[in-house]
């Protein structure tokens, strides 16, 4: 909780204001009983059987009626400045939490974000930042005030009537066991509600987001099936702490009432006997009603701030996370050079333990060549290229691109800057098609924009579509899988890249578009990573890298792996074949 706590000072004077000013509101409201008791006592004077109150002083009482008007008028300005203050200080907390929690995924590596899980991030952003800001808004407004009020009115007891110290304070001792006992139950069991909760929220998104691919399968009973029985442990763990903590209220307003009973048979008894005042029992009986209300009040803050101090630690876990991607912070002493990429005998997996998703790889790109990686599904093409703008880490090797080590702190910023990625997914935003490609460059023109759009062949269809400003729906869903494939194609070569990766970004392509493009793409003085299932695709490539399982089972130009590698000669004559047949 301590990284929490230092979101707190923007907003010190708010989250002190805020319970200062409860504190003044819960200070006439502990008056009122001792107005209520001089009003039965002075005001409605001497009760006489059969005549009711005489020698009353409605002067005195109109005065006391106006005092009490008066503090409820000042308890209520009090009570809506406090909920300002204290609005104004949750508000701000929980912005400044979600924004860096946002930033902090954002800093993940992609290793991070696989381990941890969409559906959880999403829950941590959303669900656990709402619960702490009504934990904290709560808190402010009530930390204080209901002890304050329930201690205070233990002391207007006292000085009432000393007598009943003893009936106040049991009540109060046993009241506060009942309520850190509830406390002590529900917080673990929020935190295990709440990893609940990632599960129905991972099933929902992947519903949503497959929802094509269910349909295909008819697997739509049987994401029904799972659904309900994620659905069904989340409601099973929240009856249960559900449970626990509805016990509170009625526990409370049961024992508070078997108080209220003793003290009034207590007091009944004295003012029979003459030492004790009819007001002075009804004022005893308000600050017994009162301690009632701030215990309820007290109970339901408990289980609110159980709930937010769980979404909190979870908050804090991915705040406290730093990135798994090693950085290293040593200048670096080589100058930049003609060879553009190099991968040194690299070898990397993606979980520890697991197998080598790439073993022992090793070449050298030159500035302006093209490499073509061609393999079988699973091969390891895709890590291999996330390894350039160091999306992930190696596990043995080094790779440098520009003379530079990828790890290097220095060169991050050229890698992000430098490099157009083209990912396996195609994926846009909602927005417009030149808020999109404006992703490349912010200070693109839209000349720039044009021509990018001509290289990737997608200039014909946006101008059919209405231009640059068509607006594009989220992920893209208005376009088809050819014609978002163009537009990440086009958003990457916007940034005008010195490297640029193809991560298979053709396969929804027709062979003519995809030749098109890439003879465009060859025009630019720009050096160039090709990942594909075609071998149309890699042809031209000055090397071609062949992948299998993970090793380098071939290296050269299309013509000298057509004598010396087996596995591409495979890939190329099935291909061909087909492609005759096509024809």
């Amino acid at each position: 909780m301590k990284k929490i706590l230092t979101y707190f000072k923007p907003y010190k004077r708010q989250s002190l204001l805020g319970p200062l000013f409860k504190l003044l509101e819960a200070t006439f409201e502990l008056l009122v009983p001792f107005v209520v008791a001089r009003i039965v006592d002075v005001g409605l004077g001497e009760f006489v059987e059969g005549k009711g109150y005489i020698y009353a002083d409605k002067g005195y009482i109109g005065w006391m009626c106006a005092l009490l008007a008066l503090f409820g008028l000042l308890g209520l300005a009090f009570s809506v400045t406090a909920q300002y203050f204290s609005a104004r200080a949750a508000t701000g907390v929980s912005a400044g939490v979600r924004s860096d929690l946002f930033k902090k995924l954002q800093s993940l590596s992609y290793k991070d974000i696989d381990r941890m899980g969409e559906a959880t991030m999403l829950t941590r952003m959303t669900s656990d930042v709402d619960k702490m800001q009504t934990g904290i808004n709560l808190f402010l407004r009530l930390l204080l005030r209901s002890p304050f009020i329930v201690f205070g009115a233990l002391v207007c007891a006292c000085i009432i009537d000393p007598a009943s110290f003893g009936v106040f304070g049991g009540a109060i001792l046993v009241l506060a066991v009942v309520v850190y006992a509830v406390m002590f139950l529900c917080m673990p069991l929020y935190k295990k509600t709440q990893a609940k909760l990632d599960k129905v929220l991972l099933s929902t998104r992947e519903n949503l987001t497959g929802a094509r691919v269910l349909r295909a399968f008819c697997k739509e009973e049987d994401e029904r099936n799972l659904f309900d029985e994620r659905n069904g442990q989340l409601t099973k763990e929240r009856k249960f702490v559900g449970g626990i903590a509805a016990i509170t209220n009625p526990l409370t307003f049961v024992l508070v009432n078997l108080a209220i009973i003793l003290l009034l048979y207590t007091c009944g008894i004295r003012v029979d006997g003459g030492t004790l005042t009819q007001g002075k029992v009804i004022a005893l009986y308000n600050l017994m009603s009162q301690i009632l209300i701030e215990l309820i009040k007290l109970a339901n803050l408990i289980v609110t701030v159980a709930k937010a101090v769980a979404s909190a630690e979870r908050i804090e876990a991915v705040l406290n996370m730093q990135p798994s991607l090693e950085i290293e912070n040593e200048t670096p002493t080589s100058a930049f050079t003609d060879d553009m990429i190099v991968f040194d005998h690299v070898s990397a997996r993606y979980n520890e333990g697991a197998e080598d998703a790439l073993s022992d790889i090793s070449f050298t790109l030159k500035k302006g060549e093209t490499l073509g990686v061609i393999g079988g599904t699973g091969s390891g093409k895709s890590t291999l290229v996330n390894l350039i703008p160091h999306f992930y880490d190696v596990r043995e090797g080094r790779v440098f691109v520009n003379g530079r080590n990828v790890k290097n702190a220095s060169v991050q910023n050229y890698l992000r800057e430098k490099i157009g990625v083209v990912p396996q997914k195609a994926q846009l935003f909602k927005g417009t098609i030149r808020e999109n490609l404006l992703w490349g460059r912010a200070d693109a023109t839209d000349e720039e924009l044009w021509a990018a759009a001509k290289i990737a062949q997608a200039d014909e269809f946006i101008r059919q579509k209405g231009g640059l400003d068509t607006p594009v729906e989220q992920g893209g869903k208005n376009f088809s899988g050819g014609q978002k494939q163009r537009l990440t194609v086009a958003r990457a070569l916007v940034r005008n890249p010195d490297i640029l990766i193809l991560d298979d970004s053709s396969s929804a392509l027709d062979y003519a578009t995809d030749a098109e493009m890439r003879r465009g793409i060859r025009e630019l003085d720009t050096t160039v990573v090709i990942v594909s299932q075609r071998a149309s695709s890699v042809r031209e490539a000055d090397k071609i890298l062949v992948l299998d399982e993970g090793e380098a089972v071939g290296m050269g130009t299309h013509e000298e792996l057509m004598q010396s590698c087996e596995v591409y000669r495979e890939i190329y004559f099935s291909q061909y074949e087909k492609e005759e047949v096509n024809a």
